[in-house]
Order: structure tokens, then sequence, then C-alpha cells
């Protein structure tokens, strides 16, 4: 690929970040600064990932938390590999016990969709596999935050009042994230102690006492005091997954993602239908951004029908990226949007994003998520472990392969992402948070990236469009208002402006292995940023 033209042409102005012996990215600072601290000992980019993990779940909770699910791509230095380390439902949990408990959907809120969290697990895999330092000493940083507090930024603090109107009648919640009975503001200091004792014994016990030991019996106690389903063998028989990612091409480079239970292929699915189309030398046309809808909104019906936990599915995943099915797919697209797209029938057989980069040509994209902001509001009291509401993530239609049960792992929107040349050279960990943006954010930055030359930061800058699931388009501010009007011509119903949180967020480091640099960028809809060194 020839040189980036950097400068970016949009607002935040900011220059991409440029270093040669190692790089941290993600949405919070002081994160960042914990993934460096990792660095400069000596540790690789999964120490390093890891030590970043942690501390996102200290100082944006808002988002992600010790109750998380988590999932990753690692580059060795030889080969990728991928890692999905999301938890299952619990064994008690039945369609008709949701149905049983007034609900006609899956509820967001509360116990029903608490599913075991898979992060921890994650973390001990990605440790034993590939790290260099030991497990304790990557919490380190994670705990002096907690214990010490950290300085609550401005868009953490809007996101946190968010969840004191959604939970701030739960007591356990009030009383570890509400101090003072009230969401910190942009500037102040929280501390959670007991969070930090809760690290402490996670890095202490390589995971065990979050599965095995004394805060899974807390984290049963206080399903069993509310009426919760999660019980102790569910923990203890968590286990992560190691997977072999899928990939799609595109003039001569591969981005890959992970398989389902997570919605990577929708990102893939859409690449595949898009390659052989001529999208047009503007960045922001309306003909452009009607075929990258058209191609999302295929790609989309196609998950929602089929993606679910792998070991229930019908339809494998590389089914739907199968070059004669692509093309049946693609038919479906024209210059207008067509009504008629639904999930097509191949054959059977809030959220944190970070990457790392180390010395010796390491890479990491790695994602991790509590969903819907503090997850379901469930907090285990004297632990600080929030827990998330991956199981909203089910349907209660019956004989779907999503269907809510037992055991299985739900349809999932955390997806990171990687991208290498053809012939398998390593060269950008990316990623964009933001539940159904997720895959449409990868598309996206990955266009601007190959087709357009623009640099990692500018890449991020770029107004997006977001595809909403009744249909209609969300076009960020920044759009111009000639592509606006032709995508109405083009039938498509336009939303309104969704504000800051609607179109993503998201981190990029590229690998220039000809000048041995590494080139970053971090997204201005966040708090965070790139550093190296």
């Amino acid at each position: 690929m020839q040189p980036f033209d950097y400068g970016s042409p949009f607002p935040s102005r900011r220059s991409p970040v440029m270093a040669r012996h190692g790089m941290v990215a993600t949405s919070h600072p002081l994160a960042v600064a914990a993934g460096l601290e990792v660095l400069r000992e000596g540790g690789n980019a999964v120490d390093a990932a890891i030590a970043t993990a942690a501390a996102l779940t200290v100082v944006e909770p808002t988002s992600n938390g010790l109750g998380s699910d988590a999932f990753a791509l690692v580059w060795d230095g030889t080969r990728l590999h991928g890692l999905n380390a999301s938890g299952r439902s619990p064994r008690r949990l039945t369609a008709q016990l949701v149905r049983e408990a007034g609900f006609s959907v899956m509820p967001i809120d509360g116990w029903l969709p608490v599913t075991v969290p898979g992060a921890v697990s994650g973390w001990v895999a990605l440790s034993r596999r590939f790290g260099r330092l030991s497990f304790r000493r990557l919490f380190q940083p994670a705990i002096r935050f907690a214990e010490e507090g950290h300085p609550v930024p401005p868009l953490t603090a809007r996101a946190w009042q968010f969840a004191e109107r959604r939970f701030g009648a739960r007591e356990d919640f009030r009383a570890a994230f509400l101090p003072g009975g009230r969401a910190p503001r942009a500037g102040e200091l929280f501390r959670l102690p007991e969070q930090a004792e809760t690290l402490r014994s996670i890095g202490e016990s390589e995971g065990e006492a979050f599965y095995r030991g004394e805060l899974a019996s807390r984290m049963v106690a206080h399903a069993e005091a509310q009426g919760g389903l999660l019980a102790q063998e569910d923990l203890a028989d968590h286990e992560p997954e190691w997977v072999e990612p899928l990939g799609m091409s595109r003039r001569g480079y591969r981005l890959w993602e992970l398989p389902p239970n997570g919605q990577g292929v929708v990102a893939l699915e859409a690449l595949g239908l898009l390659d052989p189309l001529d999208l047009g030398s503007e960045l922001l046309a309306g003909r452009r951004l009607h075929l990258l809808v058209e191609a999302l909104r295929a790609a989309f019906a196609d998950a929602y029908a089929h993606v679910a936990d792998p070991t229930v599915t019908r339809v494998p995943a590389s089914r739907l990226l199968e070059a004669g099915y692509l093309d049946e797919r693609r038919r479906l697209l024209g210059e207008h949007r067509n009504p008629q797209i639904a999930s097509g029938r191949p054959g059977t057989g809030d959220t944190v994003y970070l990457c790392t980069a180390d010395a010796e040509g390491r890479m990491v994209s790695f994602i991790q998520s509590n969903y819907m902001g503090f997850g379901s509001g469930v907090v285990v009291p004297g632990t600080g472990i929030a827990l998330q509401n991956r199981g909203a993530g089910f349907t209660l239609e019956e004989g779907h392969p999503n269907q809510v049960g037992p055991g299985k792992r739900p349809f999932h929107t955390i997806i990171p992402a990687f991208l290498s040349t053809e012939a398998g050279e390593p060269l950008a960990a990316l990623g964009v948070m933001g539940g159904d943006m997720q895959p449409q954010g990868h598309l996206q930055v990955l266009l601007s990236l190959l087709d357009h030359r623009l640099d990692p930061q500018a890449a991020l800058d770029a107004p997006r469009v977001h595809l909403l699931p009744d249909g209609r388009v969300a076009l960020e501010p920044g759009i111009p208002a000639e592509a606006r009007e032709d995508l109405a011509r083009r039938g498509h119903t336009l939303a309104a402006d969704m504000g800051l949180f609607g179109f993503g967020g998201g981190q990029i480091i590229w690998r220039d292995a000809g000048q041995g640099v590494y080139i970053a960028g971090s997204d201005p809809r966040k708090d965070g940023l790139a550093m190296g060194f």
C-alpha cells in the first residue's frame, strides 16, 4: 500500500501517533498509561492488552466491567489467533421461564439477561499462552486506580448519568457506583476499594477465585438472594475457546473477524458484497453511502437469521461468505433502496475496545463489554462486579437458532478486527465500539484506509452512517447536504441526529514494517487516545 495521505480534513484535527517500540490505544487515557507501564517494564503486547483491559474495568465502568465478556485477535509474530471468551446462559434459563415472568421479548435489566462473565477467563487464557510478565503484575495499575481514585472524564461522566437514571433504584448499584447518591461528575474522583480487592484476588489466583472460589460464591449468593439463576456450576464449568478467524479479501488485503456467536460476519459479508462494485472516488458521496447501507442491510438480515451459538446454529458463518452466495445476494443491490431485502438461504452445514503492539511485532485487537452501559444493573455487593446483560441478545422466537435456552451463548455484538495483506503479513489491529454500529464501523473505517488512503486517525475521524435496526439511516454531522438529499431520493428514510454516542468509537494501530514504525489513531468520539514510545 502506498503511504497514507496524511492530514485530516475532519474536525478533530488530531494527528496520528507514531512510535517504534510499542503502542497502546483505547478509550481512556489512564488505561493507555497502564498498558504502556507494562510494555516499558518488559511486557509484551498481550501483557499490555490485559493490563489495559483490567484498568478499563475500573476507569470506564459505564462500558465494561469484571462482569463482561471479551474477544481477542492476537498476532503472535507468526500467525493470527482468535479467542472467544463469552459466557453461556445459566442452565436453568428457558424461554418458558422468561415468558412466565411476563416478558414477550428478552428483558435488558435485572437477573434474567445475566450470563456467565467471560472476560476474566479471557485474560487468563491470553496470559498463559502468550504473556511474559506474571499475571498478578498486570493488575497493579488497575488496583491503584481503584484504591486511590481516578478523575472521571467528560464523556464517561455523561454515560454515568444515563446509568443513574436507569439503575438508581437498585440498592446494589447505588452502593457501588453512585457515591453520595448520584453519578460522579466530570473531574470528580471516584474510588471503589472493594474492586481493588477483587482485582487483587483475581490476579493472585489466576482467575480461580472468580470462577471457583470466594468471588464465585458471592455472585451465586447474590443471585440466590434476589431470585437470579446463576449457579456455582455455571461459573465453574466456564471455559474460553480458541477459534479460527474468518477473513474476506479486498484489493490485496484481508479483513479478519471472529466467527459467531459474534456479528463480525456482517462486516465480512458486506465487504464481500461491495468488493467488485465501483463505489466511486468520493468518500462521502450519496451513491457510495447508499451502496454501503444496502450491503449492510443484506448482511444484517443474514446475521439476525443465522448467527447464534455455533454449537446449535444450522448455517456455518463460512457459508455466508462463499462466492456463489455473495453473487446471489449482490443482485439485491441496485441504485435505489430495495424494500425486498431479507435473509437469504445459504446451504446448511456500550463497550470498550483496545489495541496494543510491541517492539517484536506482536499485535492485539481486544474488546470487552457489559453490553448496555453497566449491563444488567446487578452489582455483587462488596466486589465491584457489575454483571453483564448479554442474555438480552437472545430471542424468544420458537425454533430460532438464537432462541434463549440453558447453557447457550447469545448473539454477540462485540467484535475485534485485524487487517493483513493477502499474503498474510500483519498490517493493523482495529475496532469500533457501539452495538450494531461495530461491523458498520469496521467496514467504513476499512474502506477509508484502503480505498481513500486516509491515515488511521483520519479514518476514525471521518463522518459515519449508521443503519438502524428499523431500517432508517442516521447520518453524522459532516456528511454533505448533497449526500443526504441523494440518499433520500434513493428511498432511504433518514433519522434525526443521534448525538455523540450514536456512531461508535474506535482505535487503530497500523504497522509499517518497512519503516519499523507503528501508526495509531484514537476516536475523538471517546475520551481516549493512542500513545507509544
